[in-house]
C-alpha cells in the first residue's frame, strides 16, 4: 500500500512497466498458432490466402492391408496358461494373505508390548511412589527414635545402677556376716592396711567402733531378721535346723521401700516416655512398623527379600521391646518372654502372610525366619546379660538359679543351643559363680594365714553356718551344671570352691560337723557328676 507521494508514484510506475509488457507479449507472433489458425480456416473454407483458381487436390483410394494368416489357438495350450496364471495368482494371493496375517500378529505383538510396556511404567511410578512414602516415613521413624533413645538408655542405665546397688548392699552384709564367722573360728587377724578416718559433715575424725562390738550388734540383726523371716512364712524343719542356709538376701524395710521406689520411679518413667507423642503408628509398631514392612512384603516381595526387610523390622521395632522390658527383672518376676506384647505381635507379623493372602499368586511368601528368635538375641539376651553381671543374680539363691533355667531354656527353644547369644547368657552365669568362688577365697586368705583360734563357744555354730553356706553355694551352682553340663568348666568350679574354701573350714573342725558337711558336698558332687555321664 503507497501512502505517500513518493511510493504512489513507484506504484503508477511498476502499472504502467507491467501494460507495456502486456502489450509487448500482445505483438509478439507466434508461428506455430498462426500455422494452426490457417490449418483451421482452410478446413473450413475462411482461408482470405487460399487463392480461387487452384485446383482441389485429388484423392487416391489405397485398399487397407490384408493381415497374414494365423493358426487357429489349440484349447491345451490356452488352458496350460490359464492355470499357470492360476497357480501364479494363487501363490501371490497366499503369500499376500500369510503376509498379512504375519502383519497382523506382529501388530498384536507390538500391541502387547506396548501395552506390557505402559503396565511397565505405571507399576515403576508406583513403586517409586510408594518406596518415597516409605522412605519419607522411615526418615521420621528414624527422627523419632533419635530422640526418645537417649532417654531410654538413661532409665535402662538407672536401672542397672539400682540393681547393682542393690546387689552391693547384700554382698557387703553377706561378707560382714561371713567375717563375724570366720573371726570367731580362726580368730581375728591383724589389719595391715592403714585405712583414712571417717570425716563427719565438719571435718571431724569419727571414732571407730570396736570390731567386737560390730560383731554382737551385726550377729542381733541377723537373728532379728531370722525371726522375721519365720513369723512371714512357717519353714519347713529342714529350714528351722539348718541356720545359715537361709541367705539372708533381703533387703532392710527402709531399703526395700527405697529400692521398690525406685523400680516404680523408672518404671514411670518408661511410661512417661510416650506421654508427648501424639500420633498412634509410633506409640504401637502393630500400627506403623507392622503395617508399612507387612505392605513392603506383601506387594514387593522380592525387595523385601533382598534387603532383608525382617531384620530391618527387628532392628526398628527394637526401641519398644526394650521400653516395654524396661524395669523387667526375669528374677523377681514371673513374667516370661511371650507374655509380653511384643512377643505375640512379632509372632504374628510373621505368620500373617498366609494363603488367604497369596490366593491370588503361586509364588512362595518371602521366608522372614523367626523374627522373634532374632528379637530375642538383639534385645533381649545382651539386656539379661547386663542385669546377671550388675548383681542381679545371687548366686546363693536356689530360686533366683530356678528363675534363670527357665528364661534360659526359653531362649535356647528359641534360637538354638549353638548360638553366640545363649552362650553369653552361659557365660555371664558363669562369671557371678566364678566371681562369687574368688570372692569367698579372698575372704578367707587372710585367716587362714593368722589361723590363731580362741575358745569361743560360738566357734561351732559359725562353722557351721559357715559350711552351710558354702553348701548352699556349691548346691546351686551343681544344680546350674545340671543344666548346662561342663560347657564353661562349672564342675571345674566346684571342685576349687571345696578344694579351696569349704575344706579348710571344715579342718578347723572335723570332729564337730566337719567330716559331715564335707561329706555330704562331696557326695552331691560326685552325684552330678554321675548324672551328667
Amino acid at each position: 500500500i503507497a501512502l505517500g507521494k513518493k511510493s504512489r508514484k513507484i506504484e503508477a510506475s511498476k502499472r504502467k512497466d507491467a501494460m507495456q509488457e502486456m502489450i509487448a507479449d500482445a505483438d509478439e507472433e507466434d508461428e506455430e498458432t498462426i500455422e494452426w489458425e490457417r490449418e483451421q480456416l482452410r478446413r473450413g473454407g475462411l482461408d482470405p490466402f487460399a487463392t480461387a483458381d487452384a485446383a482441389p487436390e485429388k484423392q487416391v483410394y489405397k485398399a487397407a492391408p490384408i493381415p497374414p494368416p494365423t493358426n487357429l489357438p489349440e484349447l491345451g495350450p490356452a488352458i496350460e496358461r490359464l492355470a499357470q496364471s492360476l497357480a501364479a495368482l494363487k501363490a501371490s494371493h497366499t503369500s499376500n494373505v500369510n503376509a498379512a496375517a504375519s502383519f497382523t500378529d506382529e501388530q498384536g505383538q507390538l500391541d502387547n508390548r506396548e501395552t506390557e510396556l505402559r503396565d511397565m511404567v505405571a507399576q515403576a511410578e508406583t513403586k517409586r511412589s510408594w518406596f518415597a512414602d516409605f522412605k519419607e516415613w522411615m526418615e521420621s521413624v528414624a527422627t523419632f527414635l533419635d530422640e526418645k533413645y537417649p532417654e531410654l538408655e538413661r532409665l535402662e542405665s538407672e536401672h542397672i545402677s539400682v540393681l547393682n546397688e542393690r546387689a552391693g548392699m547384700i554382698t557387703q552384709r553377706r561378707k560382714e556376716d561371713d567375717e563375724d564367722d570366720l573371726s570367731v573360728v580362726f580368730g581375728t587377724p591383724p589389719q595391715r592396711d592403714h585405712q583414712p578416718d571417717e570425716l563427719d559433715e565438719l571435718g571431724r575424725a569419727v571414732p571407730r567402733a570396736d570390731p567386737v562390738t560390730l560383731r554382737k550388734v551385726r550377729r542381733v540383726a541377723r537373728v532379728a531378721r531370722r525371726k522375721h523371716r519365720q513369723s512371714r512364712s512357717a519353714l519347713s524343719e529342714g529350714d528351722c535346723e539348718e541356720e545359715g542356709y537361709s541367705t539372708d538376701s533381703s533387703l532392710p524395710p527402709s531399703d526395700a521401700r527405697d529400692y521398690r521406689a525406685a523400680i516404680q520411679r523408672i518404671t514411670a518413667g518408661g511410661e512417661e516416655l510416650l506421654s508427648d507423642v501424639a500420633a498412634a503408628e509410633f506409640k504401637d509398631p502393630n500400627l506403623g512398623l507392622a503395617k508399612w514392612f507387612g505392605e513392603w512384603r506383601y506387594r514387593y516381595g522380592d525387595s523385601y527379600t533382598g534387603a532383608w526387610g525382617g531384620l530391618g523390622l527387628v532392628g526398628a521395632w527394637e526401641f519398644w521391646v526394650r521400653l516395654e522390658l524396661l524395669g523387667w527383672n526375669p528374677l523377681d518376676s514371673s513374667d516370661n518372654l511371650d507374655d509380653f506384647s511384643w512377643y505375640s505381635a512379632l509372632h504374628e507379623y510373621s505368620q500373617s502372610f498366609d494363603e488367604d493372602e497369596n490366593a491370588d499368586t503361586s509364588e512362595p511368601p518371602p521366608d522372614d525366619g523367626d523374627l522373634v528368635s532374632a528379637m530375642i538375641s538383639t534385645a533381649v539376651v545382651p539386656r539379661f546379660c547386663k542385669m546377671l553381671e550388675s548383681g542381679s543374680f545371687d548366686p546363693y539363691s536356689a530360686r533366683d538359679v530356678k528363675r534363670i533355667i527357665d528364661v534360659a531354656e526359653q531362649v535356647e527353644a528359641s534360637i538354638g543351643s549353638d548360638h553366640h547369644k545363649f552362650l553369653m547368657i552361659l557365660k555371664s552365669v558363669h562369671s557371678v559363680f566364678e566371681n562369687a568362688t574368688i570372692a569367698a577365697e579372698t575372704l578367707l586368705s587372710p585367716f587362714l594365714r593368722f589361723n590363731r583360734p580362741q575358745f569361743d563357744p560360738e566357734a561351732i555354730a559359725a562353722r557351721n553356718r559357715l559350711l552351710t553356706r558354702a553348701s548352699k553355694l556349691v548346691g546351686v551352682m551343681l544344680r546350674w551344671r545340671k543344666y548346662t553340663g561342663d560347657k564353661l568348666g562349672a564342675g571345674a568350679l566346684c571342685v576349687r570352691l571345696i578344694n579351696n574354701y569349704a575344706l579348710p573350714i571344715a579342718r578347723s573342725g572335723w570332729e564337730v560337723g566337719g567330716e559331715q558337711t564335707t561329706r555330704q558336698v562331696s557326695i552331691m558332687n560326685e552325684q552330678s557328676t554321675h548324672e551328667l555321664v
